[in-house]
């Protein structure tokens, strides 16, 4: 038998200093004392706003004034399947205090131990660490001229390094050029599918749909990203299943690369980031001018190629 998930809004405050708000579960409670974002069960009738507003009235002594969709996703746990919304609070009223007995502490994302927080957290913990923009580079870019990408990207955007037509060398090659040339570089920068020059170099990889296939587990540490490509369901859950930080879904509108391919649009990209586990971006025809179109529908940013060049 299927059980109805509980319905569950979480809010992510975050201070002048950049750090976020965590609560600690009480005794007695579901996944007693694991640190949590504050927050709590939808009443009949409610919405996920109402319901985060009231939760954080009731904990925390605060009135929201605004809030913006982060991620929303299913979890199952032995005991219990939860729907979790997490929300970004952009602006509340008054100090946040423990009206109930919960331990509080402000913490920053990077300092977050997932491993004391519940499950379903944990692709908020990515969320909260993913910028919104996602740039792929060109395939038939030359890595002669890979300084190009370096412009292409903000101090913030991930970096997709995709050249098809060219060999682990020249990939190699063009990796080290570009961390030369900026060594923060690292921590955002991707090649495609070869995961084990990714494991040699120290960055991220971004996977095939073919190869979630192929692998049962994460094939990278967790310090290094490993994003995946999806166009539906099942690529969906399989990249949650090997462990991948976040997905592309596509395409989303139609594409001169691959004329063939049907868009999803928006309205069945929704439906699809709605039963994902991990971060979406939004990919296919888009530019960054879509990217609250793309919030809308649930996804994490969006993603391109020549339009964000």
């Amino acid at each position: 038998m299927t059980l109805t998930p509980t319905e569950v809004a979480a809010g992510v405050l975050t201070d002048a200093r950049g750090r976020v708000l965590l609560m600690q579960r009480l005794p007695g409670t579901h996944l007693a004392g694991m640190w949590e974002f504050p927050g709590g069960k939808l009443e009949p009738g409610e919405t996920i706003e109402q319901a985060l507003a009231r939760e954080l009235r009731e904990e925390l002594d605060i009135e929201v004034r605004a809030s913006a969709p982060l991620i929303s996703l299913p979890w199952r746990y032995p005991e219990k399947s939860v729907r979790l919304h997490a929300l970004r609070v952009t602006a509340w009223h008054g100090e946040a205090r423990a009206r109930e007995g919960h331990a509080l502490r402000w913490t920053t994302v990077e300092q977050m131990d997932i491993a004391q927080m519940p499950a379903a957290d944990g692709p908020v913990v990515t969320a909260l660490r993913l910028p919104a923009h996602y740039v792929i580079t060109p395939g038939d870019l030359d890595p002669t001229s890979a300084g190009a990408c370096l412009q292409a990207t903000d101090e913030s955007s991930l970096l997709q390094l995709r050249l098809p037509k060219r060999d682990r060398a020249d990939v190699r090659t063009c990796t080290k050029y570009l961390l030369a040339r900026m060594p923060e570089l690292k921590n955002r920068l991707l090649v495609n599918a070869d995961f084990e020059l990714a494991r040699e170099l120290g960055v991220g990889v971004h996977l095939r749909a073919a190869q979630l296939r192929e692998l049962h587990e994460r094939p990278l540490p967790a310090a290094q990203w490993v994003g995946a490509s999806c166009h539906h369901a099942d690529e969906l859950e399989r990249a949650a299943l090997i462990g991948a930080d976040f997905a592309t879904l596509s395409p989303v509108r139609a594409t001169a690369s691959h004329p063939d391919a049907a868009p999803l649009g928006w309205t069945r990209f929704a439906e699809l980031v709605r039963d994902a586990r991990v971060p979406v971006y939004a990919l296919g025809g888009l530019d960054p001018k879509d990217l609250d179109r793309a919030h809308m529908a649930g996804a994490q940013g969006v993603a391109g190629i020549r339009a964000f060049m």
